[in-house]
């Protein structure tokens, strides 16, 4: 597996960008991405920001970027039979360009398993999610039935919210005839990740999508089946722990959030970020590099340098010819 343990890689890493382009129209700092407008076209850069119960944490994580970028780019390729996606062209490892959509203001949680937020639901005795039945005598981390969808609000700030199908429809959220078409995408995209997961020996526990509009038809947009927006377990092994009652393994973001807990940090008032350490970035960076490879299935190759943002900059200009 590759691993990074030059601690010059850390000076590399994209905390921000601010570039200003001939015919740009507007811009946005989202959590992890700064978006860039073109009209039709929207530019999304990756950064190696990372964020955590809705935090973004002090430091950047070199090559993460670059992570969520090519298997959101994979992933984006190998699901557009099943939906249109909004992706045009990545000219550069930390950057992809696709169509400007008006997005839909919920997200599309798919579950498979009882894990994470379902499960914490479930464990308090509450039996309904997002207006979802769930079954009795369930324990963490079984297989569901059949997946379910557990949507939310999609917040620009803050903390995302569950909602229900009937809440979504009711508030005017999503139209229903539209709001159907995305539960069947998100089941059938969910499907394909499935089955992706299977061949490289994972199981696909949970995720979400996004979609927006453009002209009348609906696009899948954002990153799909990342570790940032997904969960996996490693499949080998998955029924002994379930039988012993011991946590899975698993490929996720979930590992830095155990060790913020692990810190007394969860993202509540009062509450401090844990020193990263140059130790710690790199054992993060690592990670991912990690996930890239199991998800993936291809070795990842490190894009760095000095001049990282010129280069994210040169090869945006490069493509739209400016």
């Amino acid at each position: 597996m590759t691993q990074i343990s030059n601690s010059g890689v850390l000076q590399s890493a994209v905390k921000e960008t601010n570039f200003n382009f001939e015919g740009q129209t507007g811009f946005y700092r989202g959590k992890v991405r700064d978006v860039y407008d073109f009209n039709d076209k929207v530019v999304m850069v990756a950064s190696d920001r990372i964020s955590a119960f809705d935090v973004v944490l002090p430091r950047p994580i070199p090559f993460k970027g670059q992570v969520l970028n090519q298997i959101a780019a994979k992933f984006l390729n190998a699901t557009k039979d099943i939906v249109p996606n909004w992706l045009l062209a990545s000219p550069d490892p930390n950057v992809s360009i696709g169509v400007r959509c008006e997005t839909f203001p919920v997200e599309m949680v798919v579950r498979g398993y009882l894990v994470g937020h379902a499960w914490r639901t479930y464990k308090s005795g509450l039996r309904t999610l997002c207006g979802v039945v769930l079954p009795e005598g369930l324990k963490e981390n079984d297989k569901l039935p059949s997946p379910i969808i557990t949507p939310t609000t999609k917040a620009h700030e803050g903390h995302d919210e569950d909602i229900s199908r009937e809440d979504i429809i009711a508030r005017g959220l999503v139209e229903e005839a539209k709001y159907i078409q995305l539960e069947k995408y998100a089941l059938a995209l969910f499907a394909r990740g499935t089955e992706m997961a299977a061949e490289r020996g994972l199981i696909l526990v949970d995720t979400k999508y996004e979609f927006g509009e453009k002209d009348g038809v609906i696009y899948l947009i954002d990153e799909v089946h990342t570790p940032d927006s997904s969960r996996y377990f490693f499949k080998k092994g998955y029924e002994e722990n379930l039988a012993q009652n011991l946590p899975q393994k698993q490929l996720s973001k979930e590992f830095v959030r155990e060790w913020l807990i692990s810190n007394n940090f969860q993202g509540k008032d009062g509450q401090v970020v844990p020193e990263m350490t140059d130790e710690k970035v790199l054992e993060i960076s690592n990670r991912y590099i990690e996930l890239y490879e199991n998800v993936s299935g291809e070795k990842f190759v490190p894009q760095s340098g000095e001049n990282v943002h010129e280069r994210i900059q040169n090869n945006i200009k490069k493509y739209f010819g400016i």
